[in-house]
């Protein structure tokens, strides 16, 4: 994981989109107590250990590009996301080869613990040295036995993070994610964001209410529905995918509505009109190559995702999405 926002790569023959991410921010756990006093899944002693472990291993894995030394200290979706940035990084201009390997840290700490015995994560509000600007989302989770970041998203944009309830102990509220809030539970929300992509919205993204993640999204159904790709010559569409790991993690916020951090993923297929099968191919560009895709009249894209939403008794919002271009073939 590196302090630089992702750009979000919907059209994979050559095309960007940039989605606006959110502020975040978190309340602090305290680490006195006595036996009548709740315990946090971690202390803020123990959460402060492993994000410093973390910042210190990720920014050697990143100057190496070494994913097993990566995996140490990272799994899940941004595991996925992140081994195949490393792929692309040949790919990418000198400046931002630089900018991606010089170390960072993480400052300005917020940890946000909820009670043992209610989950077994906990996440880090902060800020990176390198842009003090953007706040960052950070949750770890026990995997194998070890405390790994699983999840991570950037903002840059000022819609803040809504404010979440603590006890009077400080500790935050998780919340199952398989539970209603309103119209979708928190692991629905991937799945009602992929709809736009897929549908425009016409199914399960019929519960979203209109945020810039999702605009965008259904523009990119638009454009690739009316253009194609490779200047018409193709077609594309945009298929759901089962995320690298469907794990979701929700907090309750003040209001009573919960903040919900989910997994994405989805294929991206350009194929070529079968008028033009004959005379022409379709021709990977250099990030669709290195990832392993060859000329033919088909190629198909796989991305994985992550992204944050607020869910209200009234509104389902997305407020956050971050996509990495993983595989192409």
């Amino acid at each position: 994981m590196s302090p630089h926002t992702r750009l979000v790569r919907f059209a994979a023959l050559g095309a960007t989109t940039a989605l606006a991410l959110t502020a975040c921010g978190g309340q602090a756990a305290s680490d006195s107590g006595t036996e009548n006093t709740p315990q946090g899944v971690v202390t803020q002693a123990a959460a402060k250990k492993i994000a410093d472990h973390y910042e210190e291993v990720n920014n050697k894995a990143n100057a190496a590009r070494d994913d097993k030394l990566l995996g140490t200290v990272e799994a899940g979706q941004v595991y996925a996301m992140d081994k195949a940035t490393y792929t692309l990084f040949e790919t990418w201009p000198k400046k931002e080869q630089k900018a991606y390997t010089k170390p960072f840290s993480y400052q300005d700490r917020e940890y946000v613990i909820p009670e043992k015995g209610t989950a077994t994560w906990f996440a880090v509000r902060a800020k990176s040295s390198e842009n003090s600007k953007n706040s960052v989302l950070l949750v770890f989770d026990k995997v194998g036995g070890t405390y790994k970041m699983v999840l991570s998203l950037w903002a840059d944009s000022g819609e803040p993070l809504p404010k979440l309830a603590v006890d009077r102990h400080g500790l935050a509220e998780a919340v199952d994610p398989d539970t209603k809030v309103g119209k979708l539970a928190p692991a629905e929300v991937g799945a009602a964001y992929e709809d736009f992509l897929e549908t425009g919205g016409k199914k399960e993204g019929k519960a979203l209410a209109s945020t810039e993640p999702v605009e965008n999204a259904k523009e990119t159904y638009e454009r690739s529905s009316a253009e194609g790709a490779a200047g018409g010559k193709a077609t594309e569409k945009f298929f759901t995918k089962p995320p690298a790991d469907p794990s979701v993690y929700a907090l309750r916020t003040a209001d009573g509505g919960v903040l919900a951090l989910f997994p994405a993923a989805h294929k991206q297929e350009s194929l070529l009109k079968e008028s033009y099968r004959s005379i022409a191919d379709l021709v990977p560009n250099d990030e669709q190559s290195a990832l392993g895709a060859t000329r033919g009249a088909l190629i198909t894209d796989t991305f994985e995702g992550q992204g944050l939403a607020e869910l209200t008794p009234k509104s389902a919002r997305i407020t956050a999405v971050d996509f990495q271009h993983v595989d192409a073939r």
